[in-house]
Parts: structure tokens; C-alpha cells; sequence
């Protein structure tokens, strides 16, 4: 050992780069831990590996719905080499959830011993009583002093699947399609705003749909978007799932081209997405939003003919009208105009705020403040404004329950014209002050 001990002094001083010295370093203290501490042999206890599923407050989950599985092992040993050996999951989709953990935890007896954990989210695919079998986890130790490998077995675990006995929808009908998440949450952009094109023109809009607890390939289809007088053209759907420490989280995006086909104002309805909270156990709804097609700018041709040439008595009054103008601009002072929401920024606010949405309501404050930097500046200077937004975010994102605010209240400040911050006014000039005793002398 002696002998061993000075071969890694010798690396650690001169033979290796310096940039690796604390990894060099770690090993040479792990080496001689292992050296200096005796070898036991492995009594009843000292290996033990659990699987424990996270059901819901019922006892069963339903078909296609998250559940957790907990993997942990306790080890009073040492262990050289590790591997989990996952049994066959046949009736469920699963996915692992991050990097595996170790570390060390201490026993009943005030021992310390490594500790094994490992997340996996599992998805029934039917109603039912299943099994999940044994997990085994594959491990080579120092026995006594002696290299072993031992397989550490987990017990089956029971997993009963309930059958859906709500009144409509559940997991084994086609309509509506079943969608169990923790949350729901849908933003809706277009481009240009669907108010502003004519008859002829085109415009692409875009719908994320992202539910917390699933797989991307959960999700709905695409949503039949289709009323008169319009054209759609549907683009493909994109899917993706997100690893979270708390698991996956799936987003869809669909997409549509929308041309209108004749001259009216054309109303499309909402779509309403059923989903099943899987904290609370009941059903719930997500929508996008209902919106209208044309009707924001002049679409018919009698509105784009230029007006007919005015007599002479109505363009003298019209200059006089806009000589009384400009005085009283040139006495108001010169300044700008008033900032505000455009119409359909403005109708999609106090439409979440009727609906008492407040999810919907910061997806399209979120969208007009993008569009609007230097009226979001004004409602940050807001005391008011300020306060509620803040009281909205701590209701959706806090880590406490909080109520939400006055939806309607805040539409309401929110849409209303507000006048910007004039800049700073030109210095006095420095000769001002004598210009007073010299007109008076």
C-alpha cells in the first residue's frame, strides 16, 4: 500500500496537467478511503431497492394518466459497478425523468450508506389490474474483500387502473379526445390580426396547446377550424415532449391559413378542449378564443373610392376650421399623441376578463406588451396597474394559493388611452435673467 500510495503522490505532484487536479486529487482520496476502511461482509439489510408508485388520492389512476414511479436503493457497501434492469413494461408507456441521484442517507442504527434514486413517469394504456414486475439492480461489490456481483430485486407492485364513471367522455370513447394533465394551457397568435384582411387576403394563425403531465403523443389532433365564408388551408402539427424534474410536459402547435371569401364580417366560434385535472379529478375546459375575420379596416370598394371634389363653402370652412386648430395646438404646446391597444389586443383582454380566465388574460397581456414597449412602461409606472399584475402572477406562478385579481378592473386600465411621458423640457436660456432689469429700465 505504501508503495501504491507514493505512485499516486508522484502523478499528483508532477505527471498529470494541473487543470486536472482536483479530479486527480478526489481519486487519490476515494483510493485511500477505500484502502484504509475494512472490508465487511454483507449481512441481511445492508442491500435493499424499492419501487413505489405515486397514485392519486383515490388509489387508481386512469387510462393514458401520469403516474410516478419511485426508485430507490440503499446500499451499505461498496459498490464498483452499477445497472438498473427494467422489466418489461407491456401495458404502459413510460419515460425517465432526468439523471439517476446518489448520495448518502443514514440508517435506523445512525450508519451512513449510499443512496439510489431514480424517477419514472408511467402511463397506463388500459383499464385494468396489472403488475408491474421487479425491477433489478445489478450490482458489483467488494464482498470481504472479495469482487462479487449481485442482483438486488425490487417486489412486484399491484396497479389497478380505474373505469371512467363520469357521465360523458373518459378514456375509452373517441369524442371528446381524453386529455388528462395537471394543466392546460392554449395561446392563439395570428399574423397579420384577422380583423385587418379583405376578401382574397391570407392570414396564418397559430394555436400552442401545452399540457403538463403527458406525452406529446397524448395530445389531440388538430382542431377542425371551419365556418362560412372563409378558406382554410391546414399546415402540419408539430409535437414535442419536455423533460421536467416533475415530469414531462407536452406541446403541440397547429397551424392554419385563413383567407376569406366573401366581403362580411366573418365570426369564428371558440374552441372548447375538454381535459381532466388530474389534481383536482374533475373536468375542465380549455379554449381558443373566439375571433373575427375582417371588419378592422375598409373592406368594400364603395369604401376605397376617393371622395367626390367639395364646393367652395365647405373647403372655407374647412380651412377655418383647421386654422382654429392649429391655435389651439400652438397654445396646448406640441406634443404626441395618445398611446393605445389596437382593437383586437383590446377585445381579446376583456374577453378573457368576462371569461375570468386568468391564465388567458396574462397569455394576451403577455402578446400586448411585446407590441407595445412603451406602453408597457406607462403601466409599470402604474401603482395601480402594478399592484394587480403582480397580485396575477402570484395567482398563477406562486408557490401559495392566491385569489386573482379584479380581471375586469385591469381589462379596463389596461385598455384605456394614456398620453406618454413628455421629455424633458430645453434649459433656460442663461441670458433670461437679464432680460427682465433691462426691459424694465
Amino acid at each position: 500500500m505504501v508503495i501504491l500510495l507514493g505512485f499516486f503522490f508522484r502523478r499528483a505532484s508532477g505527471d498529470r496537467p494541473r487543470r486536472g487536479g482536483r479530479e486527480w486529487a478526489a481519486a487519490l482520496l476515494l483510493t485511500v478511503l477505500c484502502l484504509i476502511s475494512p472490508a465487511r461482509a454483507i449481512e441481511p439489510g445492508d442491500l435493499t431497492f424499492t419501487v413505489t408508485p405515486e397514485l392519486p388520492a383515490g388509489g387508481s389512476a386512469y387510462a393514458r394518466e401520469m403516474v410516478l414511479l419511485r426508485l430507490r436503493g440503499v446500499y451499505r457497501t461498496q459498490i464498483l459497478l452499477e445497472e438498473v434492469r427494467q422489466p418489461a413494461l407491456v401495458n404502459f408507456s413510460w419515460t425517465q425523468l432526468g439523471r439517476d441521484h446518489w448520495g448518502r442517507t443514514r440508517m435506523p442504527d445512525g450508519q451512513m450508506a449510499l443512496e439510489f434514486e431514480r424517477t419514472i413517469a408511467v402511463f397506463p394504456q388500459h383499464t385494468g389490474t396489472f403488475t408491474i414486475d421487479p425491477f433489478v439492480h445489478r450490482l458489483t461489490i467488494n464482498d470481504n474483500g472479495e469482487r462479487k456481483q449481485i442482483d438486488v430485486r425490487s417486489e412486484a407492485v399491484p396497479f389497478p387502473v380505474a373505469t371512467w364513471t363520469g357521465e360523458t367522455g373518459g378514456p375509452d370513447v373517441a369524442e371528446p379526445w381524453w386529455l388528462p394533465a395537471r394543466d392546460v394551457a392554449i395561446t392563439d397568435h395570428w399574423d397579420p390580426d384577422p380583423e385587418t384582411i379583405k376578401m382574397g387576403e391570407t392570414a396564418r394563425r397559430i394555436v400552442v396547446l401545452e399540457a403538463q403531465g403527458m406525452l406529446a403523443e397524448g395530445l389531440p389532433p388538430r382542431p377542425v377550424m371551419r365556418t362560412r365564408g372563409i378558406v382554410t388551408f391546414a399546415g402540419p402539427v408539430k409535437r414535442e415532449t419536455l423533460i421536467t424534474p416533475s415530469g414531462p410536459v407536452a406541446r403541440a402547435t397547429y397551424q392554419w391559413d385563413v383567407k376569406p371569401g366573401v366581403r362580411e364580417v366573418i365570426p369564428l366560434d371558440a374552441i372548447k378542449i375538454p381535459w381532466f385535472d388530474t389534481v383536482s379529478r374533475t373536468m375542465r375546459e380549455a379554449e381558443i378564443p373566439a375571433r373575427q375575420i375582417g371588419g378592422g379596416l375598409p373592406d368594400r370598394e364603395g369604401d376605397l373610392k376617393p371622395p367626390a371634389p367639395a364646393g367652395w363653402p365647405v373647403l372655407a370652412a374647412a380651412a377655418l376650421a383647421a386654422f382654429g386648430l392649429g391655435l389651439a395646438l400652438l397654445g396646448y404646446g406640441t406634443g404626441q399623441g395618445r398611446l393605445r391597444l389596437d382593437r383586437g389586443e383590446a377585445r381579446a383582454l376583456k374577453r378573457a376578463a368576462s371569461a375570468n380566465d386568468p391564465r388567458a388574460f396574462r397569455a394576451a397581456f403577455g402578446q400586448a406588451t411585446r407590441a407595445h414597449p412603451d406602453l408597457a412602461a406607462l403601466w409599470r409606472d402604474d401603482p395601480e396597474i402594478a399592484a394587480r399584475l403582480e397580485t396575477l402572477d402570484a395567482h398563477l406562478f406562486g408557490a401559495g394559493p392566491t385569489s386573482a385579481p379584479d380581471l375586469t378592473r385591469l381589462a379596463t386600465a389596461l385598455t384605456r388611452p394614456r398620453r406618454p411621458v413628455a421629455g424633458p423640457l430645453a434649459p433656460e436660456p442663461k441670458l433670461a435673467p437679464l432680460d427682465g432689469p433691462l426691459a424694465k429700465a
